[in-house]
């Protein structure tokens, strides 16, 4: 019999399983579709509210007068993320966006907040922030609006 503690010894393989990548994609996309829901096409659009919602495959911007925030998913490994990380950026200003012409003034960056899904996430992924703090991805959605809200109060006073 072969010695478990052997240097020898087969080691299991550290990346993450199919159905783990898949329980995080599936969690990044009910972040983003409750952040800014992909829109169906309609004969006559509305008018947009207070807050602009772009969405892309990969992240979402929620743009307001003046200021914004973006979250962007980055699925690929890494060293230290081997499930992918969560960016949220918050600016003050308009963000530029490809296709649109640019501000004379550009959005600058007020914070940023790094996540990665916490291994093995459970039926809704468990987020952990760089400081430690967890969310789900429910009230990771509700702390992001939290995040513009406070960015658009500080920016009328």
């Amino acid at each position: 019999m072969s010695d478990p503690t052997s240097p020898r010894a087969p080691q299991w393989s550290t990346s993450p399983s199919a159905k783990t990548r898949n329980t995080v994609q599936r969690s990044v996309t009910a972040l983003l579709d409750a952040l800014a829901p992909e829109r169906v096409l309609k004969r006559v659009e509305h008018l947009e509210g207070a807050v602009e919602q772009h969405r892309t495959p990969t992240g979402c911007l929620l743009q307001a007068a003046a200021c914004a925030v973006s979250v962007s998913w980055f699925a690929e490994a890494t060293k230290d993320a081997a499930l992918g990380e969560l960016h949220i950026l918050v600016w003050r200003g308009k963000v530029a966006r490809r296709g649109t012409p640019r501000s004379p003034k550009n959005a600058t960056l007020v914070a940023e907040l790094v996540l990665r899904p916490i291994e093995p996430p459970a039926n809704d992924c468990i987020w952990q922030a760089t400081d430690g703090t967890r969310y789900d991805t429910a009230s990771l959605a509700a702390h992001v609006l939290s995040l513009l809200e406070a960015q658009i109060v500080d920016a009328k006073g």
